[in-house]
């Protein structure tokens, strides 16, 4: 993380409010959880509980990437919904701006990932004691110098995303991790998490969420 942190001052995007659940749109920048430090107290859990006082976390999603993400109303909602999290159930689709053109139309990383301790919060590939990891991926349009993606993970992993796309040789651009040089000098990192489908857990009805991304 860099040493400053300046989360943007726009105001909580709800995109669904129900009994069980809240669905918002995250600006990139702002942690979804507070830091350690007053510092890195604001953050999306603590102004969604300033709206809806009994919000509960389920998922987080990084600083800098940005979408869809779900808080629960109810410790019962905040289990199904973890559990759904946990088992695979949901579905979760994200946009990204990779770096250079991307040759197939479609593919996956089936890459195992772990904490690169030295230098953590940052993950790196490791096949001896890395966890399982799996992206699916999608051109949506190839540039001259980039290429747009919608990526597809079927795993949870921090950063996974992002590893698997520097793995693939197209790092995200934007991201102060992984990117080099000119890659990293947008101002925000690419990555958007646009679409969520997930089973309400009053009643169990699938329900899908979007939001698309500013880039």
């Amino acid at each position: 993380m860099s040493e400053t942190y300046d989360p943007p001052k726009t105001p909580l995007d709800v995109l669904h409010e129900d009994a069980s659940l809240i669905v918002v749109n995250k600006p990139s920048g702002l942690l979804s959880v507070p830091g350690r430090g007053e510092h890195l107290a604001d953050c999306l859990l603590s102004r969604v509980q300033a709206a809806f006082p009994h919000a509960l976390l389920v998922h987080r999603l990084d600083r800098d990437t940005s979408g869809v993400i779900v808080f629960a109303q109810t410790p019962h909602a905040q289990r199904h919904l973890g559990l759904q999290f946990e088992k695979r159930q949901t579905r979760k689709t994200y946009v990204a701006r990779v770096l250079g053109r991307v040759a197939e139309k479609t593919g996956t990383v089936d890459l195992p990932l772990i904490v690169d301790w030295p230098n953590r919060p940052r993950q790196m590939v490791c096949h001896e004691t890395g966890k399982f990891a799996v992206t699916d991926w999608r051109v949506i349009k190839l540039g001259d110098e980039e290429t747009r993606l919608r990526l597809f993970p079927k795993t949870g992993r921090s950063h996974q995303l992002r590893v698997h796309m520097l793995a693939l040789g197209h790092p995200i651009l934007g991201d102060p991790f992984y990117a080099k040089g000119a890659a990293r000098d947008y101002p925000r990192l690419m990555l958007h998490s646009e679409e969520l489908r997930l089973k309400n857990p009053e009643g169990g009805v699938s329900m899908k969420f979007r939001a698309k991304p500013d880039f």
